[in-house]
């Protein structure tokens, strides 16, 4: 079977993301979206598009990968990789997380997305001094 249309259009969005692209947003989110991620909550299509310009002002590059997708009904599950690059983060260089988006969709648009990541593999990790922190943590932990 395949992939309902609006869940195509969030797929090749996330493929097409970029910072000269935001507005694209728009066509694939409903105007009353409820978005979620480890560091807001937003609600508004339009305040959705503030959120992304904020968060991208100091990205160089990034690129999603979609590596799986399940759907019923109106409600879908996206496993993914992203990869980017951040101004003041890891010296400039790709960072690589997995994550996975909880998505619902009315209208044929996305009114629910709510995203699962490791906030400290994303950012954190990347810090100088903290980041050493961190992953001395992670290693201690893992010890245990």
């Amino acid at each position: 079977m395949a992939d309902p249309l609006w869940l195509k259009a969030f797929v090749e969005l996330y493929n097409r993301l970029g910072t000269d692209n935001l507005g694209l947003i728009k066509q694939v989110y409903h105007s009353d979206v409820h978005f979620t991620d480890p560091m807001h909550t937003v609600k508004g299509v339009d305040n959705l598009l503030h959120y992304f310009e904020r968060m991208y002002q100091n990205i160089i590059s990034c690129q999603f990968q979609i590596e799986h997708t399940f759907y019923q009904k109106h409600e879908a599950a996206i496993y993914w990789s992203m990869i980017f690059c951040h101004k003041k983060l890891n010296g400039k260089r790709p960072i690589t997380i997995q994550g996975h988006s909880h998505l619902k969709a009315q209208d044929e648009q996305v009114i629910f997305h709510r995203d699962y990541l490791d906030l400290g593999a994303m950012i954190y990790e990347h810090i100088p001094v903290l980041g050493h922190v961190i992953t001395h943590i992670k290693h201690r932990a893992s010890q245990s």
